[in-house]
């Protein structure tokens, strides 16, 4: 697990390497689930930033630049590709962290490339081979979020798509629950240790993990009050790193606020987590 990690970084985490991180830690992807606004970027980066900093916990921060995937055709989707993507790129410079945008099309690969150090392929996506190639063309990080649809075991597929175009590019796979009938979603934690055998750091997203989906009042439900147990539970058996949205308002949140961890509560459970991962390591 310490060689894992040690790999994420050094290929594409450069911005890590001025910061004295503890690599038999775990690595954290976090912020808002969209970027609303600059000042609310910012304020959750530095509040994160310093509790990682402490933590020795390598952070890369997490901002959707544009909401493909929406239940409702008057949801929220962004506030403009190139105004969200500046606010990712002025984070990272201002923070000296990494950041992490999903894509949902082929052409937006390149696009944000030119901003952020990882692209994410949102789970509903992961067998577009196009979109996986396209991602790796561009040289920056993969983090493929494993499908609702899909077992641990047949991602390595995935990889082999990005590998196919870039043999030296680094992926992620990411755990994210599977569906369980209409509404619902249920961890697998045998998925993880399945994921885990293909030598990529394997990532468990503890907040899109307890979604309700297709609700019918068109807003997707959730169960934040489940994060902790569901992190922990990662972290436990042998999670390399963990995906958490968090917000200071989820209530008036934009995006998935029914799911987001509130940003207060952030600190408490990383010092959690910090004390497991020093009991299993």
């Amino acid at each position: 697990m310490h060689n894992t990690i040690k790999t994420f970084n050094n290929y594409s985490m450069e911005a890590l390497f001025s910061k004295k991180y503890n690599n038999n830690n775990f690595f954290l992807l976090a912020g808002p689930c969209a970027i609303e606004n600059r000042d609310l970027a910012m304020r959750v980066a530095e509040k994160v930033v310093g509790i990682t900093d402490r933590l020795g916990i390598p952070y890369v921060f997490k901002g959707s630049y544009r909401k493909a995937n929406r239940t409702k055709a008057d949801s929220f989707t962004g506030i403009g590709d190139e105004k969200a993507l500046n606010i990712l790129r002025e984070v990272g410079s201002v923070f000296g962290v990494p950041t992490v945008t999903d894509i949902h099309e082929t052409h937006e690969a390149t696009l944000a490339a030119e901003y952020v150090d990882v692209l994410q392929i949102p789970a509903f996506l992961c067998r577009q081979t196009e979109l996986l190639a396209a991602a790796a063309k561009t040289g920056k990080a993969v983090n493929v979020k494993k499908g609702q649809f899909m077992s641990g075991a047949s991602m390595g597929f995935a990889i082999e798509k990005v590998k196919m175009e870039n043999p030296d590019a680094v992926v992620m796979l990411t755990e994210r629950g599977n569906s369980f009938g209409y509404s619902d979603l249920v961890v697998d934690y045998r998925n993880i240790i399945d994921m885990k055998t293909f030598g990529s750091p394997v990532i468990m997203d503890c907040t899109h993990s307890l979604q309700r989906p297709n609700q019918t009042s068109g807003v997707t439900g959730g169960n934040p009050e489940l994060i902790g147990t569901i992190a922990k539970a990662a972290i436990a058996v042998g999670a390399d790193g963990l995906f958490i949205e968090t917000h200071p308002d989820p209530a008036n949140a934009k995006s998935d606020g029914a799911n987001m961890l509130h940003l207060d509560k952030l600190e408490r459970l990383l010092e959690d987590l910090v004390r497991i991962r020093e009991a299993v390591v």
